[in-house]
């Protein structure tokens, strides 16, 4: 599944190499990331497992033909159900294997690397933060550059060096309370997260999936940092407006009832690829829906498996008996991989219930939709207070401070009443569109994110650095 254009190489000036980390929310950014760059004539090869290739580019919604995948294989891999009873944290420890799996990409990136610096005059890897090791051997290599993409908010990475720093003062600058990272991770990855940084030192800067738009105080503070690189914000990825149908003209069944439903009316639940929920957790969400009598679209289904090809069954989750008839024409639940960006976009969505992943956040933030937060781990708690208390574009479902309990019934109806049918909901859907039309100006010729993706592509092919 390699490339073998090697005569395309001879006359290259420049080629790219994404290196994502294997998990849902970071593929799909960085497959973004190959369609913002590869229109700039610059040849761009996405690196992974076999698997994750497979699963990248099966829930991509664009066409990918102008991408150079190479699938390398590792050695195999436990793929353990999820588990939704965790003792500490909801973080999904049943991936673990597969991330570890994918320490094995480094000989072959390392041979890919080698074959593309001796055709190419410059070759420039952007690698996700988390797969440092990687393409350590990049250092070796004249003509290659190493670029250091945060999947994360620019808050939840600045928040992260603010306090390794010892959180000096900022001068003015309020920082809102926050989570700690031991509440939201497990110990043995806030030790590979930090394994993984020291071979970010290295890097030649950093890129964001973000803009300056709405991120830009934290972004500063960022460049602002002792011994910070460049950084540049290049997104929002997310495209910010959708066909009707997708490239192969088909539409999820889901579109032609959103079609049927009154303006910002409808609340889309969705908690994420990596978050399995407790049978009860599933009753008490049902209940809430169900109480609270506004429309909704529900996607319920089990957590991505390291390999979601494994043939195994996946769980699926048993909603109280007579749920469905008893929404039927109030809502709808999906059970297969659901168009978020679509249902976000669609004029009928006027809230989204969210895990808080910084994907979400941002196709939220971007469409215009307010959010009730129900942040599970990870970045996602920050996540939340950049959404509730920074932006001000969604309230609280899942209080922080009550992880561990279940969210009840009624607290879930009431989130939605809130978000769907008061005053306070109707304010953050103006701040919501504000924010969004903001963000899209912001995107339109001469505006910043154009300049900072013109900065970034003028960087990485400037001639006297390449001669």
């Amino acid at each position: 599944m390699g490339f073998n254009g090697d005569n395309v190489l001879h006359q290259t000036q420049v080629v790219v190499v994404l290196v994502p980390f294997p998990a849902q929310g970071h593929l799909n950014q960085l497959m973004h990331l190959s369609h913002l760059i590869s229109p700039h004539n610059i040849p761009v090869h996405y690196v992974s497992t076999v698997t994750h290739i497979r699963q990248a580019t099966l829930r991509h919604h664009k066409s990918t033909s102008t991408i150079h995948f190479h699938a390398f294989q590792v050695p195999p891999f436990v793929s353990p159900p999820p588990n939704p009873h965790n003792a500490e944290t909801d973080f999904p420890s049943h991936l673990i294997p597969s991330f570890e799996a994918s320490s094995h990409l480094r000989e072959p990136v390392g041979k890919l690397l080698q074959s593309l610096s001796s055709q190419a005059k410059r070759v420039v890897v952007i690698h996700d933060s988390l797969m440092g090791p990687v393409v350590q051997d990049a250092a070796n290599m004249p003509n290659v550059e190493r670029y250091t993409f945060q999947s994360t908010s620019a808050f939840f990475t600045f928040v992260y060096f603010w306090e390794q720093m010892g959180k000096p003062s900022l001068q003015g600058f309020r920082v809102p309370e926050f989570p700690s990272l031991e509440e939201s991770l497990p110990a043995e990855f806030i030790e590979y997260i930090s394994e993984n940084f020291e071979f970010n030192k290295f890097n030649d800067g950093h890129i964001y999936n973000t803009s300056r738009a709405f991120e830009g105080p934290y972004l500063e503070l960022l460049e602002n940092m002792k011994g910070t690189k460049k950084v540049w914000a290049l997104g929002p990825f997310n495209p910010l407006a959708f066909e009707k149908k997708d490239s192969v003209g088909f539409r999820h069944s889901c579109m032609e009832w959103l079609d049927k439903q009154e303006a910002s009316s409808v609340i889309y639940i969705s908690f994420g690829t990596t978050t399995a929920l407790r049978d009860e957790q599933i009753q008490e969400i049902a209940t809430g829906l169900e109480q609270s009598k506004q429309k909704f679209i529900w996607v319920l289904r089990d957590a991505d498996k390291g390999d979601i090809f494994d043939g195994s069954e996946t769980k699926r989750y048993e909603l109280p008996k007579g749920f469905e008839k008893r929404v039927d024409g109030m809502g709808l639940v999906v059970r297969d991989w659901a168009p978020q960006l679509e249902i976000l976009s669609h004029s009928a969505t006027g809230g989204f219930m969210s895990h808080c992943g910084w994907n979400s956040c941002l196709e939220s933030i971007t469409m215009g939709v307010p959010m009730a937060t129900w942040p599970m781990h990870s970045d996602q708690p920050r996540n939340a207070v950049l959404v509730t208390e920074i932006l001000k574009v969604g309230l609280v479902v899942k209080d922080w401070e009550q992880r561990n309990s279940l969210v009840s019934a009624s607290v879930i109806e009431n989130g939605v009443r809130r978000l769907m049918e008061s005053k306070e909901g109707d304010e953050m859907r103006k701040r919501s569109m504000r924010l969004k039309n903001g963000i899209h100006r912001s995107m339109d010729e001469g505006g910043i994110s154009p300049k900072e993706m013109d900065s970034f592509i003028a960087h990485i092919t400037t001639e006297s650095l390449i001669n």
